[in-house]
């Protein structure tokens, strides 16, 4: 027990270290580069932040269960939305960049919608994922090229200063650097935490479905939790945004996807009949922020919130668990 706990105390201060470097990282990075910090977190940070679904999505197919793929993607795209953009939001109102989210939303949405109609017959086998794996590479070209018809040149410190709060000389290869650590510990804590508290559960007496559906469904988004805690805190919205829509577009399009590519992905019913539906509504609850809203208010997250907590609390309550 003692051992666990210091998993966990180990694990928050992993999470609390890497998540703000790799922010400060981000956005130095992006400022240096004269791209938009949004490029960034839907990129660079939100493919980062999902390693945890991609190693949980491929062990599972090599242990022959790849059908915990698709709760896991699911799961943690109800999450991000839900529980991570409303914790954030709820934390501090949040200015949204409309330009490039009037694209990412929609894609986040369409991506939903295929594979929901991808598993509409029981399964997502690996000509689907080949397709939805192609989506992803048409959604890198463009936002690769829309960074670079955006780019505008590096400005100089004071600039930096007056405009992003950046302060001191930017160093490229330390702010790479800075990523590259702060995501490797992110992901280390965010790994010993969820071992600590999952065998602390288990020495309590926990069931183990309770323990799938809050310790390791939530284990698996906390690096994307803690870098939007962060972003919000350091006023950083765009890498806020850009990493939880990016997680969810690279969890459709590149996890799921890959998985189903290494074994095909069974659906269950059930999965099929609600999960993937409410993964579709949370989307769809984005939608008028990339139509003409420009800021999502304290009691919008609020909505996002309390929708992810009646989600878990149906779950847990249609798995006949009594806590």
């Amino acid at each position: 027990m003692e051992l666990n706990i210091v998993y966990v105390v180990i694990g928050l201060v992993g999470l609390f270290f890497g998540g703000n470097w790799l922010v400060q990282g981000a956005s130095r990075l992006a400022a240096s580069l004269g791209i938009p910090a949004l490029v960034i977190g839907l990129t660079v940070v939100a493919f980062g932040t999902s390693t945890p679904e991609l190693l949980v999505s491929l062990d599972a197919a090599r242990k022959g269960v790849p059908e915990i793929a698709i709760g896991n993607v699911v799961g943690s795209n109800i999450a991000n939305i839900g529980l991570i953009l409303g914790l954030a939001g709820v934390i501090a109102a949040l200015p949204i960049q409309i330009s490039l989210l009037r694209r990412e939303i929609p894609i986040t949405i369409a991506a939903s919608v295929a594979v929901f109609v991808m598993a509409l017959d029981g399964s997502i086998n690996q000509l689907e994922g080949a397709l939805l794996f192609g989506g992803l590479i048409v959604f890198l070209v463009v936002v690769i090229r829309a960074a670079w018809r955006e780019r505008v040149t590096a400005r100089d410190e004071a600039e930096l200063e007056v405009v992003e709060g950046i302060t001191g000389e930017i160093r490229r290869p330390v702010e790479i650097g800075r990523v590259l650590v702060g995501l490797v510990v992110l992901l280390v804590g965010a790994n010993l935490l969820v071992d600590g508290a999952v065998n602390i559960a288990r020495t309590l007496g926990v069931p183990e479905v309770v323990i799938g559906l809050t310790l390791v469904a939530v284990g698996t988004s906390l690096p994307e939790l803690v870098t939007s805690i962060v972003a919000a805190l350091n006023k950083e919205r765009d890498i806020l945004f850009g990493n939880v829509i990016g997680s969810n577009i690279f969890n459709l399009l590149a996890i799921l996807a890959i998985t189903a590519i290494v074994q095909p992905v069974p659906v269950p019913a059930g999965v099929i009949a609600v999960e993937l539906p409410i993964m579709i509504v949370f989307a769809a609850l984005l939608l008028p922020f990339a139509l003409n809203q420009k800021i999502l208010f304290r009691w919008e997250a609020a909505i996002f919130l309390l929708g992810y907590l009646g989600f878990v609390v149906y779950t847990v309550t249609v798995n006949g668990v009594s806590v």
